[in-house]
């Protein structure tokens, strides 16, 4: 069994001020819209056990460069059996985990084994000085050692280009641990060295050297001058030793020379095959340089390998594919929340774009997904998802509501616009209550309802459209079947109308939402049908905000709708546009 990290805590480093996070002891993909902080998360638990022996700090590792306050990166572990914390100069004493933190063990002999954590943690001061250390009990610190940082073992997968760490010889890296041979490095060096380059220089080359040395001479600095191969701080000769693949069947070509994702792959089978394998992979954006089969596999594969496991994703495919995983959603507060499987694997499923966004508004159905984005449109001058703002479909009523309470319970920023069917009405005026202006349910109904009423009687007709464009004949013919009349004109239906104590508005109403209670039984569900001819589509919900607006319905519309597109673009530090608020 690998190491788990049972609690991660952040403090002022890079994109994230602070976070306390009890990550799944599994596959944690960390989703959200971009620059939230995902990256960070990862790097942060690459840098805490990272297999190097040193890290340079500069000032933009720091939370809005403020190098004064610090930062620092805490991790309570569960360690592996094959861990040898105590091989150290250094006795580390074990920590009591009672579920959420590690606190001091009280010698009860109940507390079993398994129960004991380490508190590791990585500092940066204001002066730019770094410290590597475990926490103990009493509050003095000793050193976490890059011996042991080894031990607990790291694979990571960053998303720049050209990270080949893991395919060449470098110290701590899993060629490295994989091959095991940590005299290897030595016995390079030592054949490295005994190359003869001086006999390889020109003549003038040889003369340069000499007046060189004659100069060192004079300075009283060391003499006899030659050139040989030697390796840097931080750049060893085996730095330079990698993994060869055969391209063809004459040229063998380093594997760092692949396409992204083959190095991928590559890096995590290395990691995979060691004999002691690594407790954390970290992959971020899991999809680079892969075909969406191949992301697959390598999905599939990560799920099959022991060890816990951090992906940032901004592919559907990714998360589709992903049942297993832990979701997390990282908002645009920086806020990190997890989304229970059973309230948004329907989510997940048809519509993952919903946890790719800076702030996913979540709308009961398609109408609403069309009347939202086209008032967010002219709220912003363009389109919603140039700012990172997703009208996603909630999927219905009931769906709608369990995925908003999923998602306000962990602690996100999410919106929502449903209909009101008059059940789960204590569930909603919660939801109302904990979301404020960020939920909209309708008072009267469904949003067909709701905007149709607010647009005055005599601009029904306009509503309903001319003679000869797309729909108009179909809708007249809803409203000549509902109404009586005898024929499919505005004249007959308003006539048919009289003394029904109905009007054109209310019968327009009961045809766009698909009302059928006054229907003939065997017409019921002709009836329902009339509502995809009405506005249930996209392009139908764009109609009837574009028309409510048109038709003079936006005065009383906008009361309710400003409050719920001001708080939109308020969690994306935006506000609404001029033209919006004076329509």
């Amino acid at each position: 069994m690998s190491s788990k990290i049972l609690k991660l805590k952040i403090l002022n480093f890079r994109g994230v001020q602070e976070l306390d996070w009890h990550p799944s002891v599994g596959m944690n993909f960390i989703l959200g819209g971009g620059d939230t902080g995902k990256t960070t998360v990862l790097e942060a638990v690459d840098l805490l056990f990272s297999p190097s022996t040193s890290f340079n700090v500069s000032e933009t590792d720091y939370w809005m460069r403020d190098t004064e306050t610090g930062f620092s990166i805490e991790a309570i572990v569960r360690l592996s059996e094959k861990v040898e914390i105590n091989t150290q100069p250094n006795m580390a004493y074990p920590w009591h985990w009672d579920g959420k933190e590690a606190v001091i063990p009280d010698n009860n002999e109940e507390n079993a084994e398994n129960d004991e954590v380490y508190r590791f943690r990585f500092t940066a001061n204001d002066q730019q000085e770094t410290l590597w250390e475990i926490v103990q009990p009493d509050g003095n610190t000793i050193r976490f050692s890059v011996g042991l940082r080894r031990q607990i073992g790291l694979v990571s997968l960053p998303s720049d280009d050209r990270n080949d760490k893991d395919l060449r010889l470098v110290y701590g890296s899993a060629l490295d641990r994989h091959i095991g041979d940590p005299s290897l490095r030595y016995r390079i060096g030592k054949q490295v060295a005994g190359i003869n380059l001086q006999d390889q220089l020109s003549d003038e080359a040889k003369k340069a050297l000499t007046v060189l040395d004659i100069k060192f001479g004079t300075k009283a600095l060391p003499g006899s001058l030659s050139i040989g191969l030697t390796s840097s701080k931080g750049i060893s000769i085996g730095a330079l030793v990698g993994l060869l693949a055969r391209k063809n069947a004459t040229t063998q070509l380093p594997l760092s020379t692949w396409g992204a994702g083959t190095r991928r792959l590559a890096s995590l089978e290395i990691g995979a095959a060691n004999s002691n394998a690594p407790s954390f992979i970290t992959v971020d954006e899991i999809e680079r340089g892969l075909e969406p089969y191949r992301l697959r596999q390598l999905i599939a594969s990560l799920s099959g390998q022991e060890g816990q496991k951090f992906v940032t994703t901004h592919s559907p495919i990714a998360i589709a594919s992903s049942a297993e995983a832990q979701l997390w959603y990282m908002d645009s507060s920086g806020r990190l929340g997890s989304l229970p499987s059973e309230m948004v694997e329907k989510q997940q499923i048809n519509d993952p774009e919903t946890f790719l966004s800076r702030v996913a508004v979540i709308a009961e159905g398609a109408t609403e997904i069309g009347f939202l984005n086209h008032l967010l449109e002219l709220a912003l001058g363009c389109a919603p998802l140039d700012h990172g703002i997703r009208v996603c479909n909630g999927q219905g009523n009931d769906h709608t509501r369990k995925l908003l309470k999923a998602l306000e319970e962990s602690g996100l920023k999410f919106a929502g616009l449903a209909d009101n069917e008059g059940v789960k009405v204590d569930s909603w005026a919660v939801l109302k209550k904990q979301m404020g202006d960020l939920l909209l349910q309708w008072e009267e109904g469904c949003t067909e309802e709701a905007v149709i009423s607010a647009i005055p009687n005599d601009q029904i007709p306009s509503l309903i459209g001319v003679e000869g464009e797309d729909q108009t004949g179909t809708r007249l013919q809803h409203l000549k079947v509902r109404s009586g009349a005898e024929e499919r004109t505005l004249d007959s239906i308003c006539a048919a109308l009289d003394g029904t104590g109905k009007t054109l508005k209310q019968i327009v109403i009961e045809a766009a939402s698909g009302n059928s209670d006054h229907a003939p039984e065997v017409d019921r569900k002709a009836w329902k049908r009339h509502s995809s001819s009405w506005f249930k589509s996209e392009a139908g919900g764009a109609e009837l905000a574009r028309k409510a607006i048109e038709l003079g319905g936006w005065n009383e519309l906008s009361e309710r709708l400003l409050p719920l597109l001001a708080a939109i673009l308020a969690s994306v530090d935006l506000t609404v546009s001029e033209y919006l608020s004076n329509a």
